[in-house]
């Protein structure tokens, strides 16, 4: 169950990666940046649970902290240029 719930976050993360490329402006692309971020933090996630392993939850959770602080700063940069 954890391998295609695995596969399905690729095909979804595939999903995010074409709309951070394509996006039209850049709110776009810091949202699917932020998706994706999430499905990487996911599949990390998943993978701990498959292989009984904590060190990636760990740094699963890092990752998670480090990518709203990086969200939140682009954010704010966006905001700033209107």
């Amino acid at each position: 169950m954890i391998v295609a719930a695995l596969a399905l976050l690729a095909l979804g993360g595939a999903g995010f990666c074409y709309r951070l490329v394509i996006g039209p402006n850049l709110s776009d692309r810091l949202v699917s940046a932020d998706g994706l971020l999430t499905i990487v933090v996911i599949a990390m996630i998943a993978w701990s649970a498959y292989t009984d392993r904590s060190t990636f939850l760990i740094v699963g959770v890092v990752v998670a902290l480090v990518g709203f602080l990086g969200t939140s700063i682009v954010a704010r940069f966006i905001e700033g240029r209107r």
